[in-house]
């Protein structure tokens, strides 16, 4: 059992004898009346978000969810394909399953993925992926690294906001929690 205070992003836990993952969380303590936490649920299975709210204290079961190592293989627009790196098996997802994890993938990355009564629901990547840039602006002389930024599209198709010193072909880092631009990697 899972406790109110153990509650973070990417938890995942039993609700309503179903499956869900936290997507994001806030613990409120009012000046008057006792705490409670808000939470915004996913459900594993069928990807719908469910605004909870908990008690301080409440408990809630944790899932029969079993992560499993995997290689990413190919994706032919919507469905993603992934092979068990122990048994050789082949499994899909499609990409309103991956989420935003699509846009850290690529071919051949090893990442963990999720499964819940025998069938894959999500995959977990790192908190920051390196990623190419495919295509942004050129870059204009006279543009400092500290007045703004420009679109940058990605390997994956994640387009990202990004300093003006940033060009075709560079590396960043990116973090995979809120799409956003860290830095560039040499």
């Amino acid at each position: 059992m899972y406790a109110t205070t153990e509650f973070r992003k990417g938890l995942k836990i039993e609700y309503n004898a179903k499956a869900w993952v936290i997507v994001d969380f806030q613990h409120v303590s009012p000046g008057k009346g006792s705490a409670f936490v808000r939470t915004k649920l996913k459900n594993l299975e069928t990807a719908q978000v469910l605004e909870v709210t908990f008690k301080s204290g409440d408990k809630v079961a944790i899932p029969d969810v079993e992560t499993r190592k995997m290689q990413y293989l190919y994706n032919d627009g919507s469905i993603y394909t992934f092979m068990d790196v122990g048994t050789y098996d082949q499994h899909t997802l499609t990409s309103e399953e991956l989420g935003d994890s699509r846009y850290y993938i690529i071919e051949n990355a090893v990442v963990m993925v999720t499964f819940y009564r025998g069938r894959p629901v999500a995959v977990e990547v790192e908190n920051f992926a390196i990623l190419k840039v495919v295509e942004t602006q050129p870059n204009i002389k006279g543009d400092t690294s500290g007045g703004g930024g420009k679109p940058a599209t990605l390997e994956t198709g994640l387009v990202v906001t990004v300093p003006f010193h940033v060009g075709q072909g560079d590396m960043l880092k990116i973090d995979t929690r809120t799409n956003a631009y860290i830095e560039k990697v040499r």
